[in-house]
């Protein structure tokens, strides 16, 4: 008897089953990953399997949008399912994801005294560096001027908190692009359930942030990027100078970790969701990349990543450059 196999479960086998190289142009992450995933939404966050749609297929329409910045219009053809149907499953799955919120954030791991890292051995009781980007929004022109950058794009100001494996330990989206980063920063620490420093431990920030009990900067009106350091003009001739290119090393994490972020697809781009929802996909992302970063170690994808690295490549991404003193 020749048993007709639907579309909707043929388009899924193209994505996921075919191989680990077709899973992870498709969705960003291997078959193995995948699989952990579906699980730990099904039973940790509350995607159920309604009749005929199965939580991976769920998942891959979710992961598909992000993967390709699809519009739901199209993403409907690829799953021969309604457009009705492709946006309430996306949603479902974005609030699946951000409801593990806690679960998907690394926890804060101050380095220790034995720590062999050589970016990271100097820096007894860090937890690991945090910075500012800018990430393209879309939103309606009488609301433009909030959300435009120094460099004219229309953002979001974004801050992020890593720890030295490039997971991501806080994030704050919501602020708009023409906000001022002290603010951002003084949010952060202020709010409940925010930014927490415990007494003794610190982050590294870059020289546009004050020093503050809690967050180091180098050392300023002395060379400091990594770059800089690459223009041949020898090794560090003191104490400050020795310091900043340690603290440059190791803060370049973030960098890093902003870079791998926006490569995975729909971050490149402004979204054509409400304002809102994008802060919500922002949000999501990041917590994806942590889920990443320990189901997928050798991520194929940090090769594309256009970010500063320690021979002084120039990082593509657009970070927050100017910061304006803050007592936080």
């Amino acid at each position: 008897m020749n048993t007709r196999i639907p579309n909707q479960v043929r388009y899924l086998h193209r994505l996921v089953s075919v191989s680990d190289e077709s899973c992870l142009r498709n969705l960003r992450m291997n078959r193995n990953a995948f699989g952990r995933l579906c699980y730990l939404l099904e039973y940790s966050g509350g995607v159920s399997s309604p009749k005929h749609l199965t939580v991976p297929e769920q998942v891959a329409i979710f992961l598909s949008v992000l993967a390709h910045h699809k519009k739901n219009c199209v993403v409907k053809h690829d799953f021969v399912r309604s457009r009705r149907t492709i946006s309430k499953h996306f949603h479902r799955v974005l609030n699946a994801v951000v409801k593990m919120y806690e679960v998907f954030l690394a926890r804060p791991t101050p380095i220790t005294e034995d720590c062999m890292d050589p970016r990271w051995q100097w820096f007894k009781g860090c937890s690991g560096a945090l910075d500012g980007t800018y990430i393209r929004v879309r939103v309606p022109g009488h609301e433009q001027g909030w959300y435009r950058t120094r460099k004219g794009q229309v953002a979001v100001n974004v801050l992020g908190v890593c720890d030295p494996n490039m997971q991501f330990i806080y994030v704050l989206t919501g602020w708009e692009g023409s906000a001022a980063d002290n603010s951002v920063l003084r949010d952060a620490v202020h709010r409940e359930g925010g930014l927490r420093v415990p007494t003794g431990n610190y982050y590294l920030c870059d020289n546009g942030y004050a020093n503050a009990e809690g967050f180091l900067t180098p050392y300023r009106g002395v060379q400091y990027h990594l770059r800089e350091w690459d223009r041949g003009l020898g090794g560090p001739q003191n104490r400050e100078e020795l310091f900043n290119l340690k603290h440059s090393s190791a803060r370049n994490v973030i960098e890093r970790t902003f870079g791998l972020l926006k490569v995975r697809g729909i971050l490149r781009n402004p979204s054509f969701y409400p304002i809102k929802v994008q802060h919500r996909i922002i949000l999501a992302c990041c917590l994806l990349h942590n889920f990443l970063r320990k189901e997928i170690p050798d991520d194929p994808l940090e090769s594309e990543v256009p970010s500063q690295n320690d021979n002084g490549t120039e990082c593509e991404t657009e970070y927050v450059s100017t910061i304006e003193s803050n007592q936080v």
